[in-house]
């Protein structure tokens, strides 16, 4: 089943001769607990593609359905109640509250879905983090603070998950283990996973790559056999 469906999508930002075509025509769909991981250099249109499925952004043409809701006709609260209950973002820089401790941070986003205290424990103990709740950023590592952050993106229960180089201040190493949390998401958890990069050793992982390039997709290509996080280089 069908989880996003991009028919024609387009995003322009500007008028005129200035304007810039940030996606242009993208035909793209996602199933049920698929982990797709979307390559491209810098420009290409991936934050955008990931901006327009999770109703951050609309797009300027086309159509767009994510986990069955049509996202060019909804009101900006109706989107915002949208992403409140239907995706879950993690982004490279964690965004963590440096004042509140791991699990606060969750439960700061628990509390918005209507979650409790155990809901948010739990969503730490899937990210083998629940020794570390009482924890503030500070004395976590980066991968630790971007684990706390997938717990606080998975603690909504949501369909899908929009990651945005979750890798890129991390080592090799700290990388994987972020990378394993996240593919667990996929396989055990049932989510849908759409994570965009530039690290093309990433892609080795992904159960479909979709490469774009100028804003449009450049090729789509399914991995028979895809790598483990322990697998993948860089």
């Amino acid at each position: 089943m069908s989880v996003v469906q991009l028919r024609d999508v387009s995003k322009t930002y500007g008028e005129g001769p200035t304007a810039v075509h940030a996606l242009k025509g993208i035909d793209l769909e996602v199933e049920q607990g698929e982990f797709i991981v979307v390559l491209g250099p810098s420009g290409s249109g991936k934050t955008t593609m990931l901006n327009l499925v999770g109703a951050i952004e609309e797009p300027t043409s086309g159509s767009l359905v994510v986990d069955g809701i049509d996202l060019t006709t909804m009101s900006e609260d109706e989107r915002t109640e949208f992403r409140r209950a239907h995706v879950g973002f993690v982004f490279q820089f964690f965004n963590l509250i440096p004042t509140l401790t791991a699990l606060e941070n969750v439960q700061l986003m628990a509390e918005l879905v209507g979650k409790n205290h155990d809901d948010s424990l739990q969503a730490l103990a899937v990210v083998g983090l629940a020794d570390r709740a009482d924890h503030f950023p500070g004395m976590l590592s980066g991968g630790e603070q971007q684990r706390v952050a997938i717990a606080r993106a998975m603690v909504k229960e949501p369909p899908i998950l929009l990651v945005d180089e979750p890798t890129g201040s991390l080592d090799l190493d700290t990388g994987r283990q972020v990378l394993a949390k996240l593919r667990e998401v996929s396989d055990v958890h049932h989510r849908t996973v759409l994570l965009v990069t530039h690290n093309t050793a990433i892609g080795g992982m992904g159960d479909r790559v979709i490469r774009l390039h100028s804003g449009s997709i450049a090729s789509i290509q399914r991995n028979e056999r895809p790598l483990t996080p322990e697998e993948v280089e860089w």
